[in-house]
């Protein structure tokens, strides 16, 4: 069980993302008004709250959402789970598509700390089944039968 952290969104690719504590995950699609929103299978990206501290203990100043993530949450190690696990937080189910991304293009926390989380811990979803989601609440591990 985890617990969300940040809930982000950018209007545009290749930027961070701005912590807007709740949003609507929309089924095939992703989350309104975020620029990685589409018919894909990169809709929804999270990022593991403790990786995230673990990089700022080494001197990183990073705010929620720097990565390009969408959802920030605490309690899990999304890098270790298989393709194809199903998360659900209230009404929401997210399916994992893709762990990891390569990285074109260094972005600027890069060029400051000479590393970026996001392209070995960052995990991809697709949303399967919409609804909201906001800071504070929780997401679990589901089963296709549960979800």
């Amino acid at each position: 069980m985890g617990n969300v952290i940040a809930v982000c969104v950018s209007e545009k690719k290749g930027t961070q993302k701005t912590n807007v504590k709740t949003a609507n995950f929309i089924e095939n699609w992703g989350i309104e008004h975020d620029a990685h929103a589409g018919d894909w299978h990169r809709q929804v990206s999270l990022l593991s709250h403790d990786r995230v501290e673990e990089f700022r203990a080494r001197g990183a100043q990073v705010e929620d959402g720097a990565f390009g993530e969408n959802l920030v949450v605490s309690g899990f190690d999304f890098k270790t789970m298989p393709i194809g696990t199903r998360f659900r937080c209230n009404d929401v189910v997210l399916e994992l598509t893709q762990v990891g991304k390569q990285c074109h293009a260094h972005c600027e926390i890069y060029k400051v700390m000479g590393d970026c989380i996001m392209p070995r811990e960052g995990v991809f979803t697709r949303v399967l089944h919409g609804g909201t989601i906001s800071v504070g609440d929780t997401l679990t591990v589901c089963t296709p039968d549960q979800c």
